[in-house]
């Protein structure tokens, strides 16, 4: 099956999801990482980004655009899902004005983190900084729209939070800083602390749909995999665990503060268990390969390690879970955008 014929068929699937209910949700506004940056690392000073080939070569045009991957990240497939538009503009891209963010609008950062400490591993865009750029939008929105259209536009709005990740394996088991800080158990409360901080910021600058990204089984990547090789590059089941333990963490989180914030609408949209059944029944999903990416050995190339002179870089990615050694193919990203829709979003319609 070709690229195209599988993304007709996975987009077909998930607007049937959708076509007993009517549409309510004007805009999808994402704070993240590189789960879901969609370029803004492209205009920031950092040593990660992939605005270059063979990063984007499944996009539309086959050109790369800053998103980690061959393709299309979760989030423009959940906004195509929502029946708004195929793709969601970096903020920072010069390309884009605030006409085109008014239907949405990706504020998230490859390499970032909630810890700030995070972020300055790779000097990437902190959440802090992430939230500062969306007050500056709500205000562009508004000189736009006129008041009472944006703020029916920000109140109606999906806000998509995908990170944490990088918080672990960039972070707290590669530097010293914060383990010496912390216990895991201590870090992942500190984490989630500042979670609930932000979600209670977005909630009083007046968004009221939100989502927030478990994280995955993130001890089976295939960087991480590769640390792992004496034995036998099995996936790290201590990252596993932190994972899943930490998953539970915004679980509670989310059930807090759906009591304490009026009318909040907050739900937890949990990537681990699909990415995790992808991993361990690859043939299931039309996999061959959920060990090693894509590209170059499959084993540790990510970012400029990824070029297009990169290497046995493989010729159909649809074949691979992963693309590079940290982040999914785009036929991944489809895969769990329509199963986070189904199981967490469609209730926004």
């Amino acid at each position: 099956m070709t690229i195209k014929a599988i993304q007709r068929f996975l987009l077909t699937y998930l607007l049937l999801e959708i076509s007993m209910v009517s549409a309510k949700v004007p805009a999808v506004i994402v704070f993240g990482d590189s789960t879901v940056d969609a370029g803004n690392n492209n205009q920031i000073s950092t040593v990660l980004k992939s605005d270059f080939q063979p990063y984007g070569r499944d996009f539309f045009g086959g050109q790369p655009t800053g998103r980690f991957s061959n393709g299309r990240v979760p989030t423009d497939f959940i906004s195509e899902a929502f029946m708004i538009k195929p793709t969601i503009p970096a903020y920072l891209d010069p390309n884009y004005t605030i006409k085109d963010f008014a239907t949405g609008v990706c504020f998230a950062s490859a390499g970032t983190g909630y810890d700030n400490a995070t972020s300055d591993v790779l000097s990437v865009i902190p959440l802090w900084k992430e939230l500062e750029y969306y007050k500056k939008y709500q205000k562009d929105l508004r000189s736009y729209l006129g008041n009472d259209k944006a703020n029916e536009v920000l109140g109606e709005a999906l806000y998509l939070l995908s990170i944490g990740t990088n918080d672990f394996v960039e972070n707290y088991y590669v530097t010293k800083r914060r383990s010496s800080e912390f216990s895991i158990e201590e870090y992942q409360n500190f984490l989630a602390g500042i979670a609930g901080n932000f979600i209670t910021e977005l909630y009083q600058l007046g968004a009221r749909k939100m989502s927030i990204s478990g994280l995955p089984p993130m001890g089976c990547l295939p960087l991480e995999r590769t640390t792992n090789i004496l034995s036998g590059s099995d996936c790290i089941e201590e990252y596993n665990d932190v994972a899943r333990i930490f998953n539970e963490k915004l679980q509670g989180l989310i059930e807090k503060l759906s009591k304490k914030l009026v009318r909040i609408q907050l739900v937890l949209s949990n990537p681990y268990d699909i990415l995790l059944e992808i991993i361990q029944n690859p043939a299931t999903f039309g996999f061959e390969d959920a060990e090693t990416a894509c590209c170059g050995t499959g084993l540790f190339e990510m970012s400029y390690m990824c070029n297009k002179i990169t290497p046995f870089t493989c010729s159909d990615a649809n074949k691979y879970v992963f693309w590079d050694s940290f982040h999914p193919t785009e036929k991944t990203n489809a895969i769990i955008a329509d199963h986070v829709f189904r199981n967490c979003l469609a209730q926004f319609s």
